[in-house]
Protein backbone atom coordinates (compact mmCIF):
# COMPACT_ATOMS: atom_id res chain seq x y z
CA UNK A 1 0.00 0.00 0.00
CA UNK A 2 1.18 3.45 -1.40
CA UNK A 3 1.91 6.12 1.48
CA UNK A 4 1.88 9.85 1.65
CA UNK A 5 5.67 9.77 1.96
CA UNK A 6 5.65 7.56 -1.59
CA UNK A 7 3.38 10.45 -3.13
CA UNK A 8 5.75 12.99 -1.63
CA UNK A 9 8.82 11.26 -3.50
CA UNK A 10 7.39 11.18 -6.49
CA UNK A 11 6.70 14.73 -6.93
CA UNK A 12 9.32 15.92 -8.64
CA UNK A 13 9.18 13.76 -11.48
CA UNK A 14 5.61 13.88 -11.89
CA UNK A 15 6.25 17.79 -12.46
CA UNK A 16 8.59 17.08 -14.78
CA UNK A 17 6.27 14.99 -16.47
CA UNK A 18 3.64 17.79 -16.95
CA UNK A 19 6.04 20.23 -17.78
CA UNK A 20 7.64 18.50 -20.59
CA UNK A 21 3.95 17.81 -22.24
CA UNK A 22 2.99 21.27 -21.83
CA UNK A 23 0.91 22.62 -24.79
CA UNK A 24 0.46 26.38 -25.08
CA UNK A 25 -2.78 26.04 -27.37
CA UNK A 26 -4.79 22.47 -26.48
CA UNK A 27 -7.53 25.34 -25.19
CA UNK A 28 -8.54 28.35 -26.54
CA UNK A 29 -8.63 31.34 -23.39
CA UNK A 30 -7.51 34.30 -25.83
CA UNK A 31 -10.79 36.29 -24.69
CA UNK A 32 -10.42 35.76 -20.95
CA UNK A 33 -9.99 39.06 -18.70
CA UNK A 34 -12.12 37.51 -15.49
CA UNK A 35 -12.12 33.98 -14.26
CA UNK A 36 -14.10 32.74 -11.36
CA UNK A 37 -12.10 29.72 -9.74
CA UNK A 38 -14.28 27.26 -7.75
CA UNK A 39 -12.34 25.15 -5.19
CA UNK A 40 -12.41 23.84 -2.11
CA UNK A 41 -9.88 21.70 0.34
CA UNK A 42 -6.31 21.77 -0.81
CA UNK A 43 -7.49 22.28 -4.34
CA UNK A 44 -8.70 26.02 -2.80
CA UNK A 45 -5.27 26.06 -1.14
CA UNK A 46 -3.29 25.28 -4.19
CA UNK A 47 -5.40 28.12 -6.37
CA UNK A 48 -4.55 30.55 -3.28
CA UNK A 49 -1.00 30.28 -3.89
CA UNK A 50 -1.25 30.20 -7.77
CA UNK A 51 -3.49 33.56 -7.67
CA UNK A 52 -0.60 36.02 -7.82
CA UNK A 53 1.20 34.14 -10.87
CA UNK A 54 -1.69 33.88 -12.67
CA UNK A 55 -2.52 37.37 -12.61
CA UNK A 56 1.05 38.23 -13.08
CA UNK A 57 1.56 36.86 -15.84
CA UNK A 58 -1.62 36.40 -18.14
CA UNK A 59 -2.68 39.12 -16.66
CA UNK A 60 -6.38 38.40 -15.97
CA UNK A 61 -8.60 39.22 -13.06
CA UNK A 62 -9.06 36.50 -10.47
CA UNK A 63 -11.80 35.65 -8.31
CA UNK A 64 -11.25 32.12 -6.07
CA UNK A 65 -15.04 31.05 -4.09
CA UNK A 66 -15.80 27.92 -1.77
CA UNK A 67 -18.18 26.22 -3.96
CA UNK A 68 -20.88 25.38 -1.40
CA UNK A 69 -21.27 29.19 -0.40
CA UNK A 70 -21.31 30.24 -3.58
CA UNK A 71 -23.59 27.38 -4.64
CA UNK A 72 -26.19 28.91 -2.14
CA UNK A 73 -25.27 32.47 -1.85
CA UNK A 74 -22.95 33.89 -4.98
CA UNK A 75 -23.82 36.16 -7.34
CA UNK A 76 -23.05 35.35 -11.63
CA UNK A 77 -20.92 38.45 -12.00
CA UNK A 78 -21.45 38.99 -15.76
CA UNK A 79 -17.94 40.46 -16.08
CA UNK A 80 -16.74 36.64 -15.67
CA UNK A 81 -15.73 35.30 -19.15
CA UNK A 82 -14.38 31.89 -17.97
CA UNK A 83 -15.27 30.03 -14.39
CA UNK A 84 -12.39 26.87 -13.38
CA UNK A 85 -13.92 24.40 -11.53
CA UNK A 86 -10.55 22.69 -9.67
CA UNK A 87 -11.11 18.97 -8.09
CA UNK A 88 -8.56 16.56 -8.10
CA UNK A 89 -10.80 13.79 -7.42
CA UNK A 90 -13.77 15.51 -9.59
CA UNK A 91 -16.28 14.17 -7.13
CA UNK A 92 -16.52 17.43 -4.63
CA UNK A 93 -20.67 17.32 -4.63
CA UNK A 94 -20.79 21.54 -3.97
CA UNK A 95 -18.00 21.64 -6.76
CA UNK A 96 -20.63 20.17 -8.99
CA UNK A 97 -23.85 21.92 -7.19
CA UNK A 98 -21.63 25.59 -7.70
CA UNK A 99 -21.14 24.67 -11.84
CA UNK A 100 -24.55 23.37 -12.16
CA UNK A 101 -25.81 26.98 -10.41
CA UNK A 102 -23.72 29.06 -13.05
CA UNK A 103 -24.71 26.72 -16.27
CA UNK A 104 -28.29 27.33 -15.30
CA UNK A 105 -27.76 31.17 -15.29
CA UNK A 106 -25.21 31.89 -17.62
CA UNK A 107 -23.22 30.63 -21.65
CA UNK A 108 -20.39 31.66 -19.70
CA UNK A 109 -17.24 28.82 -20.22
CA UNK A 110 -16.53 26.53 -17.79
CA UNK A 111 -13.18 24.20 -17.07
CA UNK A 112 -12.55 21.46 -15.27
CA UNK A 113 -9.32 21.03 -13.59
CA UNK A 114 -9.32 17.32 -12.15
CA UNK A 115 -6.75 14.14 -12.30
CA UNK A 116 -9.83 11.74 -12.88
CA UNK A 117 -11.08 12.62 -16.56
CA UNK A 118 -14.02 9.88 -16.10
CA UNK A 119 -15.24 11.90 -12.66
CA UNK A 120 -18.65 13.33 -12.33
CA UNK A 121 -17.36 16.48 -13.07
CA UNK A 122 -16.59 16.56 -16.43
CA UNK A 123 -20.31 15.39 -17.11
CA UNK A 124 -21.60 19.01 -15.95
CA UNK A 125 -18.27 21.33 -17.65
CA UNK A 126 -17.53 22.76 -20.80
CA UNK A 127 -13.99 21.53 -21.17
CA UNK A 128 -11.84 19.11 -19.08
CA UNK A 129 -8.09 19.67 -18.66
CA UNK A 130 -6.46 16.49 -17.25
CA UNK A 131 -4.07 17.39 -13.97
CA UNK A 132 -2.06 14.43 -16.24
CA UNK A 133 -0.53 13.36 -12.84
CA UNK A 134 -2.83 9.68 -12.52
CA UNK A 135 -4.78 8.54 -9.12
CA UNK A 136 -3.75 9.80 -5.65
CA UNK A 137 -4.83 6.69 -3.16
CA UNK A 138 -3.69 8.41 -0.40
CA UNK A 139 -6.34 10.29 1.32
CA UNK A 140 -4.51 13.20 2.35
CA UNK A 141 -3.35 14.74 -1.09
CA UNK A 142 0.53 15.78 -1.78
CA UNK A 143 1.57 15.09 -5.00
CA UNK A 144 -2.12 16.07 -6.15
CA UNK A 145 -1.36 19.42 -4.34
CA UNK A 146 1.63 20.53 -6.39
CA UNK A 147 0.37 18.95 -9.96
CA UNK A 148 -2.67 21.32 -9.39
CA UNK A 149 -0.62 23.80 -8.88
CA UNK A 150 2.36 23.75 -11.20
CA UNK A 151 -0.86 23.50 -13.45
CA UNK A 152 -2.32 26.46 -12.84
CA UNK A 153 0.77 27.96 -13.11
CA UNK A 154 1.08 26.50 -17.04
CA UNK A 155 -2.40 27.44 -17.41
CA UNK A 156 -1.47 31.38 -16.69
CA UNK A 157 1.15 31.44 -19.36
CA UNK A 158 -1.55 29.90 -21.85
CA UNK A 159 -3.56 32.58 -20.74
CA UNK A 160 -0.55 35.25 -21.25
CA UNK A 161 0.63 33.86 -24.49
CA UNK A 162 -3.13 33.47 -26.02
CA UNK A 163 -3.91 37.23 -25.13
CA UNK A 164 -0.90 38.41 -26.59
CA UNK A 165 0.70 39.53 -23.02
CA UNK A 166 3.42 36.85 -23.73
CA UNK A 167 6.10 36.49 -26.31
CA UNK A 168 6.80 32.77 -27.28
CA UNK A 169 10.36 34.06 -25.77
CA UNK A 170 9.10 34.82 -22.34
CA UNK A 171 6.75 31.81 -21.98
CA UNK A 172 10.54 29.81 -22.73
CA UNK A 173 11.57 31.85 -20.27
CA UNK A 174 9.02 31.20 -17.28
CA UNK A 175 8.95 27.31 -17.88
CA UNK A 176 12.75 27.54 -17.59
CA UNK A 177 12.41 29.12 -14.01
CA UNK A 178 9.44 26.51 -13.43
CA UNK A 179 11.76 23.68 -14.36
CA UNK A 180 14.62 25.09 -12.33
CA UNK A 181 12.45 25.10 -9.54
CA UNK A 182 11.33 21.58 -9.74
CA UNK A 183 14.58 20.04 -9.64
CA UNK A 184 15.10 21.55 -6.40
CA UNK A 185 12.63 19.24 -4.88
CA UNK A 186 14.13 16.30 -3.98
CA UNK A 187 16.96 18.56 -2.15
CA UNK A 188 13.83 20.81 -0.58
CA UNK A 189 12.91 17.15 0.77
CA UNK A 190 16.42 15.95 1.91
CA UNK A 191 16.72 19.31 3.88
CA UNK A 192 13.83 18.67 5.57
CA UNK A 193 14.73 14.85 6.60
CA UNK A 194 18.01 16.57 8.03
CA UNK A 195 15.45 19.77 10.05
CA UNK A 196 12.79 17.17 11.19
CA UNK A 197 15.95 15.20 12.98
CA UNK A 198 16.89 18.53 14.90
CA UNK A 199 13.24 19.18 15.78
CA UNK A 200 11.85 15.59 15.83
CA UNK A 201 11.49 15.68 19.69
CA UNK A 202 9.72 19.45 20.09
CA UNK A 203 7.32 18.87 17.16
CA UNK A 204 6.44 15.00 18.14
CA UNK A 205 5.42 16.81 21.91
CA UNK A 206 3.61 19.91 20.36
CA UNK A 207 0.10 20.20 20.96
CA UNK A 208 -0.56 23.51 18.69
CA UNK A 209 0.93 24.16 14.90
CA UNK A 210 0.27 27.73 13.63
CA UNK A 211 1.80 28.75 10.16
CA UNK A 212 2.21 32.39 9.15
CA UNK A 213 3.28 33.00 5.59
CA UNK A 214 2.32 36.23 2.92
CA UNK A 215 1.21 36.98 -0.63
CA UNK A 216 0.83 33.23 -2.35
CA UNK A 217 2.25 31.81 0.43
CA UNK A 218 -1.01 32.37 2.11
CA UNK A 219 -1.63 29.23 0.34
CA UNK A 220 0.97 27.43 1.45
CA UNK A 221 -0.13 28.75 5.04
CA UNK A 222 -3.81 27.13 4.66
CA UNK A 223 -2.38 23.99 2.92
CA UNK A 224 -0.02 23.63 5.94
CA UNK A 225 -3.22 24.06 8.20
CA UNK A 226 -5.19 21.35 5.90
CA UNK A 227 -2.31 18.85 6.13
CA UNK A 228 -0.94 19.03 9.92
CA UNK A 229 -5.10 19.04 10.86
CA UNK A 230 -5.55 16.19 8.43
CA UNK A 231 -2.61 13.76 10.00
CA UNK A 232 -2.04 15.53 13.26
CA UNK A 233 -5.08 15.82 14.18
CA UNK A 234 -4.40 19.12 16.55
CA UNK A 235 -5.28 22.56 16.88
CA UNK A 236 -3.47 23.77 13.44
CA UNK A 237 -3.62 27.24 11.71
CA UNK A 238 -2.34 29.00 8.89
CA UNK A 239 -2.55 32.69 8.62
CA UNK A 240 -1.80 35.82 6.45
CA UNK A 241 1.07 37.49 8.63
CA UNK A 242 -0.70 40.66 9.33
CA UNK A 243 -4.20 38.98 9.70
CA UNK A 244 -2.39 37.10 12.80
CA UNK A 245 -1.51 39.90 14.19
CA UNK A 246 -5.25 41.24 14.48
CA UNK A 247 -6.90 38.98 17.48
CA UNK A 248 -5.07 35.23 16.89
CA UNK A 249 -1.75 36.62 18.34
CA UNK A 250 -3.68 36.95 21.87
CA UNK A 251 -3.77 33.42 22.64
CA UNK A 252 0.05 32.16 21.95
CA UNK A 253 1.57 30.75 24.63
CA UNK A 254 4.36 28.42 25.14
CA UNK A 255 2.58 25.45 23.68
CA UNK A 256 2.50 27.09 20.66
CA UNK A 257 5.13 26.18 18.07
CA UNK A 258 5.33 28.55 14.99
CA UNK A 259 6.14 28.11 11.57
CA UNK A 260 7.27 31.82 9.44
CA UNK A 261 6.96 31.14 5.83
CA UNK A 262 9.74 33.38 3.94
CA UNK A 263 10.58 34.87 0.38
CA UNK A 264 12.41 37.40 -0.67
CA UNK A 265 9.83 39.71 -0.52
CA UNK A 266 9.24 43.56 0.99
CA UNK A 267 6.72 41.90 3.02
CA UNK A 268 9.52 39.83 4.62
CA UNK A 269 11.19 42.26 7.31
CA UNK A 270 7.23 42.55 8.27
CA UNK A 271 7.20 38.36 9.00
CA UNK A 272 10.58 38.75 10.50
CA UNK A 273 9.74 41.65 13.32
CA UNK A 274 7.05 39.57 13.75
CA UNK A 275 8.63 36.56 14.75
CA UNK A 276 10.96 38.19 16.38
CA UNK A 277 8.56 39.88 18.70
CA UNK A 278 6.80 36.67 20.00
CA UNK A 279 10.18 34.37 20.29
CA UNK A 280 10.09 34.69 24.13
CA UNK A 281 6.51 34.15 24.14
CA UNK A 282 5.84 31.01 22.59
CA UNK A 283 7.44 27.63 22.49
CA UNK A 284 8.96 27.86 18.95
CA UNK A 285 9.94 29.72 16.27
CA UNK A 286 10.61 28.10 13.06
CA UNK A 287 11.20 29.50 9.62
CA UNK A 288 10.78 28.14 6.48
CA UNK A 289 12.88 30.15 4.04
CA UNK A 290 14.00 29.82 0.31
CA UNK A 291 17.08 32.08 1.01
CA UNK A 292 20.23 30.66 2.36
CA UNK A 293 21.26 31.29 6.62
CA UNK A 294 22.49 30.18 9.09
CA UNK A 295 20.00 31.62 11.61
CA UNK A 296 19.11 28.96 13.90
CA UNK A 297 15.63 26.70 13.96
CA UNK A 298 15.79 27.66 10.22
CA UNK A 299 15.28 25.41 7.52
CA UNK A 300 17.10 27.14 4.63
CA UNK A 301 16.12 25.99 1.16
CA UNK A 302 19.09 27.73 -0.67
CA UNK A 303 17.09 28.70 -3.71
CA UNK A 304 16.96 31.42 -5.95
CA UNK A 305 13.40 30.71 -6.93
CA UNK A 306 11.16 34.50 -7.64
CA UNK A 307 8.15 34.74 -5.14
CA UNK A 308 5.10 33.97 -7.60
CA UNK A 309 6.28 30.45 -7.80
CA UNK A 310 8.04 30.05 -4.36
CA UNK A 311 5.10 27.86 -3.25
CA UNK A 312 5.83 24.91 -5.32
CA UNK A 313 9.03 24.75 -3.00
CA UNK A 314 7.93 25.78 0.26
CA UNK A 315 4.40 23.29 0.70
CA UNK A 316 6.93 20.36 0.66
CA UNK A 317 8.55 20.67 4.19
CA UNK A 318 4.96 21.09 5.67
CA UNK A 319 4.01 17.90 3.42
CA UNK A 320 6.88 15.71 5.11
CA UNK A 321 6.48 17.03 8.22
CA UNK A 322 2.90 16.47 8.79
CA UNK A 323 3.72 13.15 7.65
CA UNK A 324 6.46 12.35 10.24
CA UNK A 325 5.13 14.35 12.84
CA UNK A 326 1.17 12.14 12.50
CA UNK A 327 3.45 9.20 12.22
CA UNK A 328 5.73 10.14 15.39
CA UNK A 329 2.75 10.88 17.41
CA UNK A 330 1.74 6.82 16.88
CA UNK A 331 -0.95 7.48 14.56
CA UNK A 332 -1.64 4.73 11.86
CA UNK A 333 -1.95 6.83 8.32
CA UNK A 334 -3.50 3.86 6.71
CA UNK A 335 -6.12 3.35 8.92
CA UNK A 336 -9.33 5.00 7.74
CA UNK A 337 -11.53 7.02 9.86
CA UNK A 338 -15.15 8.24 9.76
CA UNK A 339 -15.40 5.93 6.92
CA UNK A 340 -18.88 6.35 6.22
CA UNK A 341 -18.36 10.33 6.01
CA UNK A 342 -18.72 11.25 2.61
CA UNK A 343 -21.84 9.44 2.25
CA UNK A 344 -23.53 10.37 5.20
CA UNK A 345 -22.38 14.03 4.23
CA UNK A 346 -22.84 13.92 0.34
CA UNK A 347 -19.64 15.74 0.07
CA UNK A 348 -18.29 13.61 -2.76
CA UNK A 349 -20.35 11.72 -5.75
CA UNK A 350 -19.54 8.42 -6.68
CA UNK A 351 -18.96 7.54 -9.93
CA UNK A 352 -21.76 5.91 -12.33
CA UNK A 353 -21.54 2.59 -12.92
CA UNK A 354 -22.07 1.73 -17.13
CA UNK A 355 -24.39 4.47 -18.83
CA UNK A 356 -26.52 5.19 -15.46
CA UNK A 357 -26.66 9.21 -14.33
CA UNK A 358 -24.82 10.24 -11.18
CA UNK A 359 -27.05 9.12 -8.59
CA UNK A 360 -26.79 12.74 -6.20
CA UNK A 361 -27.01 14.92 -9.26
CA UNK A 362 -30.67 15.02 -8.22
CA UNK A 363 -29.47 16.99 -4.65
CA UNK A 364 -28.52 19.75 -6.62
CA UNK A 365 -30.31 22.58 -5.51
CA UNK A 366 -30.73 25.83 -7.91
Amino acid sequence: MKTMLDYINEEQAALTQILNQFQLTDTDVSKVTHCLILATGSSHNACQAAKVYLEEVAPIYVEIQEPFNFAHYGKVDDRFDLVVAVSQSGKSASTIDAIAKIKNQTSVKTVALTSDVTSPITEVVDEVLDLKMGLETVGFVTKGYTTTLLNLFLFGLKLGYQKHQLTKVEVEEELAKLAKAIQEIDSVIYKTEQFWQKTKKELTEGTRFIAIGYGPNIGTAKEFETKFTETVRLPSQGFEVEAYMHGPYLEADTTHLLFFIENQSPIQARSQALRNYLASYVGQCYTITTRSTRASNTLELASDVEEKISPLLLVIPFQYLAYQVATSKGIDLSQRIFDDFDCVLKSKIAKKEGNQPYPNLSLIHI
